[in-house]
């Protein structure tokens, strides 16, 4: 039978040991603080803000959110990161993205100081994720690697593809699943849009991770038997719905559950993990900073 992978479960304990770690900085004087920055009046990018303001509360952690008017010159935005890069209140910085056509989403990421860089962009932080020694993972690749541990599901020795080169996803995933390191040590395959005969990549995979943006990509057909199948695609389509669409990933769910192993849903997967990833990445940032102590789940 499939094993369902549940994000939420995983992502709950993660967050009950995090709300831990607030508790030992607050108690050597610390309360670790997240600044949320949005400049645009995308709807789903407020509620993606807005989920994160609320994990926050449920730590603990201090959040503060900042909204800078889409049409404001992109001087807006840089001078408020610059305010927070300088805020000993503030340990990790998030920009929402996408940013408005007039400001450079590079400069942006380059703006804000590396150990405040939560999101783990920061080009300091790419080549130290890249060298072995990472400052901050990126919250999805690590949320992924969190949730194949949990599952004791082994990634050593292990032929591993991903679909989907990313600067978010593919690219760090690969590097972390490369490292000699635990939840390392596969052998990685990066597939993308120029790959041919993806489906003989994807067959062989004995984890597979779908992260294309492209709804329902990859089906049962596509995979090898009992492998392990991590979508982290979130995509809406039309549906006969009370709203009108419904959310589903890259993969096709209903055929590849008959094939894998083990799969994650949408929603209800990866989605809650990269969220619980952020606070972890606060919380060491905040560690980090002020010099207390804590113990990372």
């Amino acid at each position: 039978m499939t094993e369902i992978i549940d994000g939420n479960a995983v992502a709950s304990e993660i967050r009950t040991e995090i709300a831990d770690c607030v508790k030992t900085l607050e108690d050597g004087g610390v309360t670790p603080g997240l600044a949320t920055v949005l400049m645009s009046d995308d709807p789903a990018s407020d509620t993606y803000v807005s989920m994160k303001q609320q994990d926050c509360e449920e730590v603990g952690i201090n959040g503060i959110h900042v909204e800078i008017d889409p049409d404001a010159p992109a001087e807006e935005l840089f001078d408020t990161i610059d305010r927070l890069n300088d805020d000993p209140e503030v340990h990790g910085i998030l920009v929402q993205l996408p940013v408005p056509d007039h400001v450079a989403k590079r400069d942006v990421i380059r703006a804000i100081t590396p150990e405040k860089d939560v999101d783990g962009f920061h080009p300091e932080n790419v080549g130290r994720l890249v060298a072995g020694d990472a400052r901050f993972k990126p919250c999805t690749p690590h949320g992924v690697q969190k949730l194949l541990a949990a599952y004791d599901i082994e990634t050593e020795g292990a032929d591993v593809v991903i679909v989907g080169r990313s600067d978010i996803v593919g690219k760090p995933l690969a590097n972390l699943f490369v490292q000699k390191a635990p939840q390392g040590n596969a052998t990685t395959t990066i597939c993308h849009s120029r790959t041919e005969d993806l489906e003989a990549k994807t067959s062989s995979a004995d984890i597979l991770v779908a992260a294309a943006g492209v709804p329902e990509f990859i089906d049962g057909s596509m995979l090898q038997s009992g492998a392990t199948v991590i979508d982290v695609g979130v995509n809406r389509v039309d549906a006969d719905t009370e709203k009108g669409y419904k959310l589903v990933g890259d993969v096709e769910y209903e055929s590849a559950k008959e094939i894998a192993g083990a799969i994650t849903p949408v929603p209800g997967g990866v989605g809650p993990m990269t969220r619980a990833m952020l606070l972890y990445n606060t919380v060491a940032a905040a560690s980090e900073q002020t010099g207390v102590e804590i113990e990372l789940p």
